[in-house]
């Protein structure tokens, strides 16, 4: 099967909530039915602790925590964090910024690599 990456908007991704962003960065830039992803790769600035929750649901609903990581802090650069997920099947993500290195953190790209499935079998 063709792996790909399911975080584009060409394959359906959209942002349905951002409870923090700059109009210079909308929450959109993050991004350009039913998957299993089997890789996240982050690329962030001062993200200290990531948590991210998936839901199976038709709606964005009933989250269950997925996975959370502490990031190691990169002195001006991004950090990229690669995850090898297990369980990944998912309709919808929330990443959560549980703690910073700074006032100001951000995510600057996602990217899921896995496989669109028509089902969960």
């Amino acid at each position: 099967m063709r792996k790909f990456d399911l975080c584009l908007n060409s394959e359906g991704a959209e942002v349905i909530l951002a409870t923090s962003s700059d109009e210079k960065h909308p929450p959109e830039n993050i991004i350009d039915g039913h998957v299993r992803i089997e890789k996240l790769v982050i690329q962030s600035y001062f993200v200290r602790t990531l948590r991210i929750e998936k839901s199976t649901s038709k709606e964005p609903t009933d989250f269950e925590q997925w996975i959370e990581r502490d990031l190691t802090h990169t002195e001006g650069q991004l950090q990229n964090e690669e995850i090898i997920a297990r369980d990944g099947q998912a309709t919808y993500l929330r990443f959560i910024i549980l703690s910073a290195f700074d006032h100001f953190a951000s995510v600057h790209s996602v990217s899921a690599e896995g496989i669109a499935v028509s089902n969960f079998s």
